[in-house]
Parts: structure tokens; C-alpha cells; sequence
């Protein structure tokens, strides 16, 4: 067993204070995805973590791209037939997050998920580069298949099938747009002693802010 005891830094870059937040999570994290982008890392900032409880139980998480956010809440593309499209069909309650190691900061939200509108999801496809829609089209997303070579093989005949044509959207393939219930933001600080601020949705549509023990 490897020791992985000593495997630690000290998180020193900035501070998350409430007499310099807003009153709406995201326009905090608005700021703080830009800010990320100053920082100069070679992240991307825009990849976040899934989290969905699967059809067999069991908490999956996974990496993918944010591809618009406003105040309705965080939009990401996928396969509607994929193994986290099945767990948001049967459980919407999902989580995302994002780690930002050159700002020393972590979003965690927690959301319930609803398909896009079919417009939303065609314009977003139509801006897709030609590969990145046959792709779409080719796979099905999570099944198990006989080789990479099947893969290519049908990739291969698609090409040949829309060579200078339009490629339509698939219809099981779009959107997804999650509306936060709950934000919470974390700031490495030094000693562990992070700063924690949760914003919590309200009935009356306003936020609950509230700093957290790190």
C-alpha cells in the first residue's frame, strides 16, 4: 500500500468573505469563473463534475462540459440513452461540481435536471463541428461494443452517408439544464481552515446565505 500521508500543500492564493459576495450564487460564480481564467492555469475551467445515482443504485460521477449558464441555472449536452441519461430519467436530483486548482477553489451545486427545449438542443448541435455531430451519432453511449474497430467502421460509413450534407440532431441526444437548489462555495485557506459559504434556495425565490465549519 502506497502512503500518501505527506501528500498535501498549504491553499494561501485569496479569501471568500460575506461582505464581498452577492446576494445570487451566480453571479458569484460568474466572478469566480473569470477570475479562474486570470489565474493563468491550464485547466478547463468549464469542465465539471456529474454526479447521478444509477438504475443499480450506486453514485456515478463523471467529467463534462458546461456549455452555458444564467440565472435559470447550468445547461451540459449528452446522450438522453447514456448511462447518466437513464439515472436522470429515473432520479432529476443531481450534483455538479467544479475544482479549480489554480485558484484553490471548489463549486458544489446541487440541482434537479430537466431536458432542454428540442430548439435549444438543435441550435447548440448546429454549432457543432461536422465530427463532433457524427460522433454523436455513431455512439451509443454506454453500451458495451465488440471493438474500436466497430466503432470506426460505422464512423466510417456515416462519413460516406453525409459527405456534404446537413447532419441532423439526433433525438436522443440534447440538453440538459439544471436548476440550482443549493450553492456552495469553497476558498482553500491556510491551516484547513477553508471558507465555506452556502447560498440555499428559498420558497419565497430569494437565497439563504450561510457560512459553514470547513
Amino acid at each position: 500500500m502506497e502512503d500518501l500521508s505527506d501528500y498535501r500543500r498549504s491553499y494561501e492564493k485569496s479569501e471568500l468573505l460575506e461582505s464581498n459576495i452577492p446576494e445570487d450564487p451566480i453571479n458569484l460564480f460568474h466572478r469566480w469563473f473569470h477570475e479562474v481564467e486570470d489565474f493563468g492555469g491550464n485547466e478547463e475551467v468549464n469542465a465539471m463534475t456529474v454526479s447521478t445515482f444509477g438504475l443499480d443504485g450506486f453514485p456515478k460521477a463523471r467529467v463534462v462540459l458546461l456549455k452555458k449558464y444564467n440565472e435559470e441555472g447550468f445547461v451540459f449536452y449528452t446522450n438522453y440513452n447514456s448511462e447518466k441519461g437513464k439515472a436522470i430519467e429515473q432520479n432529476p436530483n443531481i450534483c455538479l461540481s467544479f475544482f479549480w486548482h489554480s485558484a484553490e477553489r471548489q463549486v458544489i451545486i446541487k440541482g434537479i435536471a430537466e431536458k432542454t427545449s428540442e430548439s435549444i438542443s438543435d441550435n447548440y448541435f448546429d454549432s457543432r463541428p461536422d465530427g463532433s455531430k457524427l460522433g454523436a451519432v455513431v455512439s451509443n453511449q454506454s453500451e458495451v461494443i465488440p471493438s474500436r474497430e466497430f466503432l470506426e467502421a460505422n464512423l466510417k460509413e456515416l462519413e460516406s452517408t453525409f459527405n456534404n450534407k446537413s447532419i441532423p440532431r439526433p433525438k436522443h441526444w440534447g440538453g440538459y439544464l439544471v436548476r440550482p437548489v443549493e450553492v456552495e462555495f469553497w476558498q482553500g485557506r491556510a491551516n484547513r481552515l477553508h471558507d465555506r459559504i452556502r447560498y440555499s434556495f428559498q420558497n419565497d425565490y430569494s437565497w439563504k446565505i450561510e457560512r459553514l465549519a470547513p
